[in-house]
This record gives C-alpha cells, structure tokens and sequence, in this order.
C-alpha cells in the first residue's frame, strides 16, 4: 500500500515535470535561464518515469525489458551542468548563451548512453544469432555492472558542478541589484546540495555488492525519486513565478513599452558592436545620445532596469571582451597588458584590472597565466 502511494506521487510529480518544463520553454521572460531550467526539469521527469515504469509495469512484459533497455530515459550527467548554468544564466549574466565551447561540460552525458548502445547491440546479436548464450550473458552483466558503478562519476559531477555554483553565488553577495534574485539562487542550490546528500547516502551501500540487493529489496529507489519528484514541483513552481515576475518587469520598465526596450538595446548594441564607440576611452553617456538620438532616460531605465547595469558597466563589458579577443587572437610583442587595454578603450590601469576581475572572475594575470600555458607565448603585465 505504502509503495502504491509513492508510485502515484512518482506519477503525478512526472506528469506535472513534463508540463512544466513545455511551460518554461515557452515563456519569453528570460529564454536563457527559463530554456536551461526547462530541460533540467524535463530530465528530472524522465529518470522518475523510468522508475515508476520499472515498479508498474509486469516483470514478464518482454516489449517493455526491450524499450526500457534501449530507450535513453535515465540521463544524469548534464543535471550539474545544468545547475550551474542555470545559475549562471539567473544571477549576474542577463546576456548568458550557451555557446560552443560550453558543450565540452555535457560531454560526460556519454556515459549515460553506453548502457543503453550495449543493450541495443546485445539485444540485436541475440536476435540475429550472431552472440552466443554464454556471450549474451557477458553483455548482460556488463550492463547490469555498468548501471550500478555510473552512479560514482554522476555524484561527483552534480557535487563538482554544486561547489562551482555556490563560487558564482558568493561572487555576487554583495551585488545589490540581484538582491532578490540571489535569495532564490541559494535556494536552488541547496536543495540540490540536500538532494546529493541524501543521494550519497543511498550510495554508498549501493555500491558496495553484499548491501546492494538487499538495499533495493528493502527501501528500491524511493529514497532517492520521492526527493526527487519534490524538486521537480518546488522548481516547477518557483521557476515560472520567476519568469512570469521577469517578463512583466520587461513588459513595462518605467513606463517604457517591451517595443522600445528591444528597439533602444538593439541600437545600443549596433554602436557597440559595429560602430565599436566603447573604444573612445572618454565616451559619455550624452555621445550615445547625440549619436542614436536615444533620450538620456531612456537609455539609463532601459541599463539600469532592463539589464542591471549602468552605463559604465555595459560599455566596459565591451571593452572586456575586446581586450580578451586581442590578447587570444593577435601577438603584442611591444605591447603591455595595460597598453592592449588602452587600446581597448581602457583609460585607468585600476579600473581595467577591477573591470576584468569583475567580469570574467579571475584577475588579467590569472587569464593571462592560464592563456600563455595553452599557447607558450609571454607578455608583459606592467
């Protein structure tokens, strides 16, 4: 009776994950941070289908052994990735893509698929009688062994991507303008991190071969889905009254139609971009204005509201990322860092040096240090 209530709130908690997550994908909030939590939602989902499947349905149904062995619904790696992106996406960077070199954290999503191609191939050999009985048996086990050891690197990669997330939160403990936003960033993640704890507990028997049978036999998987399914509506939840929140905000800043926000940032970032104005190291705010004939105002509401920044913040994060495709693309041989940075529109070592820091989380010496390891090449940093 006990399991039959906790295979309904596997159900139910499924069924409300799969909703929402269609739900988030769809809201024009913030797409970023809203696509991201929708697909750590959508997977969450997809592993507590898989158990309440694996509880439900008839061990002799043989249809269902072939699609449960072959169909990929226990994806784990990505959740850490995910958090941490999320994150990332929420609290500081309102601009946040993911880009190319971002899939390179995803790549471990490869061990999540090999039980299931080695089931294909086992199941197929069988079929066409290219494997012996005693070879099917060698897959089988290679797979049931597999299942059970994967759960090590995945608990390290969600706890690896958990401390990488809690370093983005305290970079901005003392960012004001994402007070509100941060309060729900700790929250996030440490329902996570009580998630991981309570995972490593069921872990760590589970691992160990004499514990592991009779650990299933006596609690299954609920330890670990029932939290699970908890997450999924506390994120369901919160992360739609986020962005419902988000976009409202976006609908109507100071009076400002959502028409003219996305025509005044699209304009801005032309004079960036292109006209590349960030490289006059005396620009002001009142150039902007003569140049795109923009109100004042409305270019300071649109900043300081619509993309938490000042004016001094958005045009040095130009000038950052200039700097940082000089110094990657080019040789400076007569150049200091600080003189590339001048050249970037930089007009005070102090302000390029907090500027940087504050950016990319890591001092110019440090991107330096880290850039001359993977190039051989030295410059001077006076």
């Amino acid at each position: 009776m006990a399991f039959s209530f906790l295979n309904t709130l596997l159900l139910v908690g499924t069924i409300q994950g799969l909703i929402t997550s269609v739900v988030l994908f769809n809201l024009k909030s913030h797409k970023s941070a809203d696509t991201i939590l929708s697909a750590l939602i959508f997977l969450i989902s997809l592993a507590c289908l898989n158990i309440y499947l694996l509880e439900t349905i008839e061990e002799a149904s043989m249809l269902w052994n072939i699609i449960e062995a072959i169909v990929p619904l226990v994806i784990i790696m990505p959740i850490g990735p995910l958090v941490y992106f999320y994150v990332k996406s929420t609290l500081g960077y309102p601009d946040f893509k993911l880009e190319k070199k971002d899939r390179v954290h995803f790549y471990s999503t490869l061990l999540d698929v090999v039980p299931y191609v080695a089931a294909a191939i086992y199941i197929t050999g069988g079929l066409l009688g290219i494997f012996s009985h005693k070879s099917n048996a060698q897959w089988a086990n290679f797979i049931q062994t597999y299942q059970v050891y994967v759960d090590i690197p995945r608990w390290l990669s969600l706890t690896v991507y958990l401390y990488l997330t809690f370093k983005i939160i305290s970079f901005h403990e003392e960012n004001r303008r994402v007070k509100k936003v941060l309060k729900w960033t700790k929250r996030f993640t440490i329902g996570f991190s009580i998630f991981a704890a309570v995972w490593l507990i069921h872990l760590i028997p589970y691992i160990i071969p004499f514990s592991s049978n009779s650990l299933l036999n006596l609690v299954g998987w609920y330890p670990i889905y029932i939290p699970l399914v908890i997450v999924v509506y506390w994120l369901g939840t919160n992360g739609i009254i986020i962005s419902v929140n988000t976009y409202r905000k976006t609908l109507n800043v100071n009076g400002l139609s959502h028409e003219t926000i996305k025509r005044t940032m699209t304009v801005l970032q032309k004079v960036m971009e292109e006209d590349q104005l960030f490289l006059d190291p005396s620009l002001k705010l009142n150039d902007i204005v003569t140049h795109t004939n923009i109100k004042q105002k409305t270019i300071s509401t649109v900043l300081n509201q619509y993309k938490g920044k000042t004016f001094n913040e958005f045009v040095n994060g130009y000038r950052i990322e200039k700097f940082k495709s000089r110094l990657l693309k080019e040789k400076f041989e007569d150049l200091t860092i600080t003189g590339i940075a001048f050249e970037c529109g930089f007009n005070s070592q102090a302000t390029f040096q907090r500027t940087f820091k504050s950016i990319t989380q890591q001092s110019p010496s440090e991107f330096l240090q880290k850039h001359s390891k993977n190039t051989g090449e030295s410059y001077s940093q006076i």
